[in-house]
C-alpha cells in the first residue's frame, strides 16, 4: 500500500522551518578553468567524527554546485556577523561573486574567504538525492578557526539575519558529559 503524503504549502514549510536558527556558510571551489566560484548555504552540518565528515545541501539547479562537484573539492567558510555583505553577494545572481571579497587559495586548492570565523576544507565523498536538493557529504582534510577570539556567527532566523547576544562571545568550557553525549549512540539517543 502506498502512503499518501498530504500537500504541504511551501510558504508554511519555510515559515515553520524558519523557527530553527541556522548559521550561514559560503561553499567555495575553483571551477575547471581555475576561476573561484561559490554560493551562500545555510544547510550545513557536521556529520561524523570518525571519519571526519560534514554535509551541505545545494539545490539541484545550482550552477555553482555543478562546478564544485566537477572540481571534487570545496571549502566551507563559516561567516561572522560582520560578513553579512559577503553572504548577500554569494546569495545573489552576480556573475563574479568574489569581486571585492578578500580571499586566498589554500594548500588543498580551494578558495578560503578571509576573516571567516572558521573554514573546513573537504573533498566530495558522496552525493545523495534529497528531493529538490542534493545531500553532499564531504571528507574533511583541513580546518581552522579565526584568530579573532571575539567573533560572533552570522545567523539566519525567521527569514532574516540575526546574531547572538553581545556577552556570549566566549566559548563555553569543554564539558566531558557533552563530549560523551555528542559522540556516543545508544538505543535511547535522540540525536
Amino acid at each position: 500500500m502506498t502512503e499518501q503524503t498530504p500537500a504541504i504549502d511551501g510558504r508554511q514549510f519555510r515559515t515553520v522551518l524558519g523557527q530553527f536558527c541556522t548559521g550561514i556558510t559560503v561553499i567555495t571551489a575553483l571551477d575547471p578553468a581555475g576561476e573561484p566560484i561559490g554560493f551562500a548555504c545555510q544547510s550545513f552540518a557536521a556529520l561524523s567524527l570518525d571519519p571526519p565528515l560534514v554535509l551541505f545541501c545545494p539545490t539541484k539547479g545550482s550552477r555553482s554546485w555543478a562546478a564544485i562537484e566537477a572540481a571534487g573539492r570545496f571549502c566551507v567558510n563559516v561567516l561572522s556577523e560582520e560578513q553579512q555583505p559577503v553572504c548577500a553577494r554569494f546569495g545573489s545572481r552576480e556573475t563574479d561573486k568574489f569581486a571585492g571579497v578578500s580571499w586566498h587559495t589554500s594548500e588543498l586548492g580551494v578558495p578560503v574567504i578571509d576573516e571567516s570565523l572558521a573554514t573546513i576544507e573537504c573533498t566530495v565523498d558522496s552525493v545523495v538525492d534529497g528531493g529538490d536538493h542534493y545531500i553532499v557529504i564531504g571528507r574533511v582534510h583541513a580546518l581552522s578557526e579565526s584568530a579573532t577570539t571575539g567573533g560572533r556567527p552570522l545567523l539566519f532566523y525567521r527569514g532574516q539575519y540575526t546574531g547572538i547576544e553581545p556577552d556570549k562571545t566566549t566559548p563555553a568550557p569543554w564539558r566531558a558529559d557533552l563530549d560523551h553525549f555528542l559522540t556516543t549512540t545508544s538505543l535511547d539517543t535522540w540525536l
